[in-house]
């Protein structure tokens, strides 16, 4: 199952593809953990120790290894593979974490609304194909707030897209536009998370705001002082408190998600 978290910059993806990857390795499936935002704090989340932490160089950053993969010889400059082999790198550069899980480190995409196809992302989105279409485990992918920098091919690898908004208007209009482009590039299971949730009124709100969407309004999670306190702490929420209302509803999240999973895979 391939599961895809995107949502404007601080609506809490991060903490849902984290607490998300922790409950699916918990459970005894394989999970390959992906960060693609620029902010590159999943690791946090995930309950990554510090030095384990300490050693991971993004991908976007590995400079050489990224030239001799986009290299074409005896081309000039600004002339690179946009298909280079990348199918290696995942299981290479991958870092462990708790309960069996693995981590990869992307980096985000830089100016992703230009098209840009410097090196560096013309790698990372054949990477991110390979992830998403040729891979066989559990593959639960942080991006940025985003998703232009998918293609077509890509996006249709993904299995389940979660976008998660906040109760403003700014974080709905963006949940907005990302789920036409999901549409658009071919995502067939595209659902709404609204996090941060303080009481039924904002979630009645969301959901008249959203009735003409054609994506439900598939979770809420609460507000949870909890998940502010374990991040001073430097800690993952699952492990600073497991019991804490935003971790047991996310929980809940992880099970329709199980749930959701044999109906799509196992029938």
């Amino acid at each position: 199952m391939k599961i895809a978290v995107s949502g404007k910059g601080g609506v809490g993806k991060t903490l849902i593809a984290g607490i998300l990857a922790r409950m699916f390795a918990k459970d005894g499936f394989k999970v390959l953990a992906i960060d693609n935002d620029s902010a590159m704090n999943l690791s946090y989340t995930l309950g990554i120790d510090d030095k384990t932490k300490d050693q991971i160089v993004p991908i976007k950053e590995m400079k050489s290894m990224i030239e001799e993969r986009t290299n074409v010889e005896g081309a000039g400059p600004g002339v690179y593979n946009i298909n280079p082999n990348v199918s290696d790198i995942p299981d290479k550069y991958k870092v462990s974490g708790p309960d069996g899980l693995q981590l990869l480190v992307l980096g985000g995409i830089e100016e992703p609304a230009t098209g840009c196809l410097c090196p560096e992302n013309a790698l990372i989105r054949t990477l991110l194909y390979n992830l998403f279409v040729k891979r066989d485990e559990v593959i639960i992918v942080d991006f940025e707030a985003g998703i232009e920098h998918l293609g077509r091919g890509t996006a249709k690898g993904i299995d389940v897209m979660l976008v998660i908004s906040e109760p403003s208007q700014k974080s709905l209009d963006l949940c907005k536009k990302i789920i036409e482009l999901s549409k658009k590039l071919g995502v067939i299971n595209i659902y709404l998370v609204a996090n941060k949730i303080t009481d039924e009124s904002q979630r009645e709100i969301i959901n008249k705001k959203i009735q003409n969407w054609d994506v439900p309004l598939y979770h809420t999670v609460p507000f949870d002082p909890e998940i502010g306190k374990a991040d001073l702490e430097g800690k993952s929420p699952i492990d600073y408190n497991s019991n804490s209302e935003g971790i047991i509803s996310i929980m809940s999240l992880f099970e329709k998600l199980k749930k959701l999973k044999k109906e799509l895979f196992d029938l």
